[in-house]
């Protein structure tokens, strides 16, 4: 996820520790089909890095949680169904920060990254540059940067989905150390993407 650029926003202000392990959660429990965990974690991510209102947080929680759902099968998934709830995502940080952001759009580039990780993960085409590729364009329309200024947090973010594609394949043990380094990767892509975002 990434969020809306505004001088004054308060995503602009997050702390990449804790976004950072939220979201290492999040893919813990994702692969895991927890998905009640996933609710719990996604309700503590959207709140740390977008700091909305609890209401909003909560309904933002959910929508990513349904989102991811109907992504998730490896077979006969929903795409489009994910691209509409991340719309409404979307809309909720627009309409939370003013933002002039196209809730569609930032939709669409979500649930490509999304697609581009699948295909990469299991060797059907894309390569991790076109991975990387993927997660600057979001970040790029999202924060309004530079591709230059967010490759880095975009390639951390690449590498750290590597170290979890290889904890799933492991057998997606909770006590796998494979877990930490994702989580440290994620903590590191969030710091990079905070400098982007303030340079």
């Amino acid at each position: 996820m990434a969020a809306p650029a505004q001088t004054s926003s308060p995503f602009r202000s997050f702390d990449p520790r804790t976004v950072g392990a939220r979201e290492a959660r999040a893919w813990e429990t994702y692969y895991r089909h927890e998905w009640l965990a996933f609710l719990t974690a996604s309700v503590g991510l959207v709140r740390a890095a977008f700091g909305m209102s609890w209401p909003k947080t909560l309904l933002g929680a959910w929508l990513v949680l349904r989102a991811n759902q109907v992504w998730a099968p490896q077979h006969g998934n929903d795409p489009d169904g994910a691209r509409r709830l991340m719309r409404r995502f979307y809309s909720l940080l627009a309409e939370e920060s003013g933002s002039s952001l196209d809730p569609g759009r930032a939709a669409e580039l979500e649930v490509e990254w999304w697609r581009v990780h699948r295909e990469h993960q299991f060797g059907r085409g894309p390569t991790k540059e076109e991975l990387v590729a993927a997660v600057c364009d979001l970040y790029s329309y999202c924060y309004e940067a530079e591709l230059e200024d967010v490759r880095p947090a975009a390639a951390l973010r690449a590498d750290a989905m590597d170290v979890s594609d290889r904890w799933e394949a492991a057998g997606r043990d909770p006590a796998d150390p494979l877990l930490a380094n994702g989580r440290a990767l994620l903590v590191r892509s969030y710091a990079a993407l905070l400098a982007a975002v303030h340079r």
